[in-house]
């Protein structure tokens, strides 16, 4: 490019941070523009796979990432009415295939924050908060989006909609977001206990129970401290202020390991959940990345991972035209490439996590649980089985996709 294009970002979330230090390394202007005051804290995606910290390390963040957060080599699967260990899952039978066979549980506001110190060291580089996209327009050349009340007008070469679920961007764009949402909602209790020294578990851990299936995993905390967090259904028809209620979180916690005290609760949050996918991932010069493209149910933490994928991914496509001369028609293999692949190794696997944990078909069940521990005692199947649920095979099926 003669001149530094210009890459405007919608939305200061990790995606949209990722895909704003990336154009800044790859020597685009950048601005981001985010509709709050700050970065969203609360407690959200903290599962980092092994194909995504090879990202993280291009941008030069992994030490600090890895300093913030908690390195879990393995994840285990549960049978919670028997309180049997089903199946042990460890990424160590990743050796050959990462640089890094293990998993950092690291709380997603976390990368948001590191990136944007990063960010702020590129002098082509702006942070704008407190700026809620409000319009956007666009012709061959370039794209104009209206900050606020449409007073401040910015133009840039290329508009990256990261800005969530509920994105703006996608909806100014009038792209579907296709799908359904789930009938319960999730309620996530975040607790300073320990549950590893309770039950003996790992880091990460599935529980299936076809009453009431939980995910216990362990995060370190913004005091690096440690806590863990405890992931539930609501029942049918349970009021939000029933499912966050003190007795209500007593008892999810109890249910899900049993113990004469109360649990020390320090944060609950609720939310709905969804498995809807954007009908296209493109429209002229913008893109949607991260949750404005798809989401999913957490189950597995694959979306937040994917949305960095998509990030680089994108970035790299738009270097190739913008920067190196690339043939315009490689921008469409953002589209063919990332679209297809939600569906497949997201949307398709965190949906199949969900229904094992809940299964109520006895024998159904207790085939699922079996074929897990199968799984687990075969090395090669354990390792396609890692290579799937770390998004690595995910990579190298889209390095195939021109």
């Amino acid at each position: 490019m003669t001149r530094a294009a210009h890459v405007l970002v919608v939305g200061a979330g990790p995606v949209g941070v990722v895909a704003g230090l990336a154009a800044a390394q790859a020597g685009f202007r950048v601005t981001v523009c985010e509709a709050e005051a700050d970065i969203d804290t609360s407690p959200r995606a903290s599962t980092t796979h092994p194909s995504t910290l090879e990202l993280i390390d291009r941008l030069g963040l992994l030490e600090r990432y890895i300093a913030e957060g908690l390195v879990a080599r393995t994840f285990q699967f549960w049978d919670r009415p028997a309180r049997r260990l089903v199946a042990e899952f460890d990424h160590a039978r990743l050796a050959d295939d990462t640089r890094f066979p293990f998993v950092v549980q690291t709380e997603q506001h976390k990368l948001a924050r590191m990136g944007l110190d990063a960010l702020g060291g590129h002098a082509g580089a702006t942070i704008r908060f407190n700026a809620p996209v409000t319009a956007l327009a666009q012709d061959d050349d370039h794209v104009t989006v209206a900050l606020g009340d449409g007073g401040e007008r910015i133009d840039a070469d290329w508009v990256i909609g990261a800005d969530g679920g509920r994105s703006t961007v996608r909806k100014l764009l009038d792209i579907g977001f296709e799908g359904y949402t789930w009938p319960e909602r999730f309620i996530v209790l975040t607790v300073l206990d320990d549950f590893a020294r309770l039950m003996g578990c790992c880091l990460r851990n599935y529980l299936a129970d076809p009453a009431e299936w939980t995910n216990l995993f362990k995060v370190a905390g913004d005091d690096g401290q440690g806590r863990w967090r405890a992931v539930f259904p609501t029942w049918p028809g349970e009021s939000d202020d029933e499912a966050l209620s003190d007795a209500s979180a007593e008892s999810r916690l109890q249910r899900a390991f049993a113990r004469e005290t109360p649990y020390m609760l320090v944060h609950r949050n609720l939310y709905k959940v969804h498995q809807r996918v954007a009908e296209t991932f493109r429209r002229g010069r913008v893109f949607l990345a991260g949750d404005a493209a798809h989401v999913n149910n957490p189950i597995g933490g694959l979306g937040l991972n994917f949305g960095v994928h998509d990030a680089i991914d994108l970035v790299d496509t738009v270097t190739a035209v913008a920067r190196d001369g690339a043939d315009a028609r490689l921008l469409d293999r953002y589209e063919r490439r990332r679209r297809p692949l939600n569906i497949e190794f997201v949307q398709q696997q965190t949906v199949a996590n969900k229904q094992r944990l809940e299964e109520k078909d006895p024998a159904v069940r207790r085939a699922k649980l079996d074929e897990l521990a199968a799984i687990a005692d075969d090395p090669q199947r354990h390792r396609q089985f890692l290579l799937r649920s770390s998004l690595i095979e995910a990579v190298h099926k889209a390095a195939t996709i021109d």
